[in-house]
């Protein structure tokens, strides 16, 4: 298997794009302006004690007030909570972890009113991005991630992923980290760190070691509600999850994403920076990897995947329905056969849907009704194995006699959703449309517009593919026309994301010029 990342950064957002085989298997969009949430560390402060929850609401500069709950403490939370406060009144130095006071762990059936008061000031790390109407969800078991461990102050054990299944080696990242782990501290071994030599995992042992001292200088430092240690950005965060042998390219098309992009994977794989290549096409680069229309085709209530069979899929508060449906095949080989057929080649998209759109919580789904119980445990084993890359935890129970299969999948941010309908791309949901042989005499006025009453001299026209193989045909061509009469400074670019008769028009530093604004600034300043 063959994978590739496809990193889309445009001044408003960044666009990180999966791709196995070249089909499109994950999808993430982040705002330009948003923070990487989860793993964010916080110094917050406690402002109201929910008994009934067992829970506090913690301030963490949010609009929303943050969750923590009992359970979210964490064993060791006696022990890190009173050396904050020592770090917190020593304001000359910080206090060596090996001198920390070993207090009891918390009770498993405690009451978080015992441990935390209002107004107090308390070190806390997202664990879940505000979803919905909730804000963000609490842990006070700081970790700190790396490529191949995970660093858990006062923890003082280690850990092995569940991932890694043979008992050899397991016992030897046990042996290895406990024989180079400072004391004071937990770590786990992730799943990458499978067959890591010493040295390796011991210089990043002690990089995240030192990253932890920089949070608690920060701490030291800290006055009130204050964001003590943020995450990296998520294209980084992505490859140091998922980064593998398995990787032939990374392409980026912004120079300061892709200086960062390269540097991080020389960090971790210096035989291997050339993986990370500069786009600079002036095509899009979604629609030059064939991304823009696989999202087109994956995303909206009906997927179709096979033969004419298709899914219809549902969000709502609670959870996520997945129905599959046979569609229009007509293969006579039984009933039986069939719906185990399609069921199976559903199981497989199902899979890939869920880690496309990110699902969270509870998702049913429900197959075509299959009599035999050796299917249905076919479909299972299918869909469990289809899962097996998925590196968000999840839960997968058999299927009932209904056929209906459930399955959980934690929630760490709100799911994706994009709206793949378009306007009626004549008439744009009017219902009256002007004549289509107009349209490009439309966009030569457009372009008159800008270059003669704006004085934009350098700019970007993106119109339907369509539309610019007409524009483009002849010579001279149409195209080549109005680069002649008002400058080399414009380009005409054709876009998979525009309906038929869309058009939008950008700065040269990328940004979407709105005519119809800068035509009531005009008029306004008249």
């Amino acid at each position: 298997m063959n994978s590739e990342l496809i990193v889309d950064v445009k001044p408003s957002q960044i666009s990180i794009a999966l791709l196995e085989d070249k089909r499109l298997v994950e999808l993430d969009e982040e705002g330009r302006e948003e923070k990487y949430a989860v793993g964010n560390i916080y110094l917050g402060r406690v402002k109201k004690i929910m008994p009934g929850l067992n829970a506090a609401f913690v301030d963490v500069g949010y609009e929303k007030d943050a969750f923590l709950h009992y359970l979210d403490l964490g064993n060791n939370f006696n022990t890190l909570n009173c050396f904050i406060g020592w770090v917190q009144s020593n304001r000359k130095r910080i206090p060596p972890m090996s001198k920390a006071k070993q207090l009891p762990e918390i009770e498993k059936h405690g009451q978080l009113g015992d441990l935390l008061k209002t107004g107090q000031e308390i070190l806390v790390q997202i664990s879940k991005e505000p979803i919905s109407t909730k804000g963000p969800r609490l842990t006070a078991e700081i970790s700190i991630a790396g490529r191949f461990l995970v660093l858990i102050p006062f923890a003082d054990k280690v850990f092995v992923s569940q991932k890694i299944k043979t008992n050899e080696e397991r016992h030897r990242l046990k042996q290895l980290i406990r024989s180079i782990k400072p004391k004071g501290f937990g770590v786990i071994a992730r799943t990458v760190a499978e067959g890591k030599k010493v040295a390796e995992l011991n210089n990043e042992l002690k990089i995240l070691v030192k990253r932890w001292e920089e949070t608690l200088v920060k701490v030291q430092k800290a006055k009130g509600v204050t964001l003590i240690r943020e995450e990296i950005g998520r294209t980084v965060g992505i490859i140091r999850d998922i980064f593998n042998s398995s990787f032939k390219n990374i392409f980026v098309n912004d120079k300061i994403v892709f200086n960062e992009v390269r540097d991080y994977v020389e960090l971790i794989a210096p035989t291997r920076k050339n993986i990370v290549k500069f786009y600079k096409d002036d095509i899009p680069i979604f629609d030059h990897f064939g991304i823009t229309k696989q999202i087109q085709s994956a995303f909206g209530k009906t997927v179709s995947f096979k033969s004419g069979a298709y899914l219809i899929i549902e969000h709502t508060e609670a959870m996520h329905v997945i129905d599959v449906n046979s569609g229009n095949r007509s293969k006579a080989v039984g009933q039986e056969t069939n719906a185990l057929e399609v069921n199976l080649a559903a199981a497989d998209e199902i899979a890939r849907q869920v880690r496309l759109r990110d699902m969270g919580g509870i998702i049913v789904v429900d197959f075509i009704d299959m009599r035999k119980g050796e299917n249905r445990q076919k479909v299972y084993e299918r869909m469990r194995n289809n899962m097996g890359d998925d590196r968000t935890k999840h839960n997968i129970l058999p299927l009932s006699k209904f056929g209906l299969l459930q399955m959980t999948r934690q929630r760490v941010r709100p799911s994706i959703d994009i709206d793949v309908e378009e306007t009626c791309p004549t008439c744009f949901g009017k219902g009256r449309a002007m004549p289509s042989m107009l349209f490009t005499d439309q966009l030569k006025d457009k372009i008159n517009y800008l270059y003669s009453k704006l004085n934009v001299k350098n700019f970007t026209l993106y119109i339907h593919p369509y539309v610019y193989a007409y524009i483009s045909r002849g010579v001279p061509s149409l195209k080549m026309k109005w680069k002649l009469k008002y400058g080399m400074g414009i380009k005409v670019l054709p876009s998979q994301k525009l309906g038929f008769l869309q058009y939008k028009f950008y700065d040269k530093k990328g940004e979407e010029i709105d005519l119809q604004e800068e035509k009531e600034k005009i008029s306004s300043k008249k």
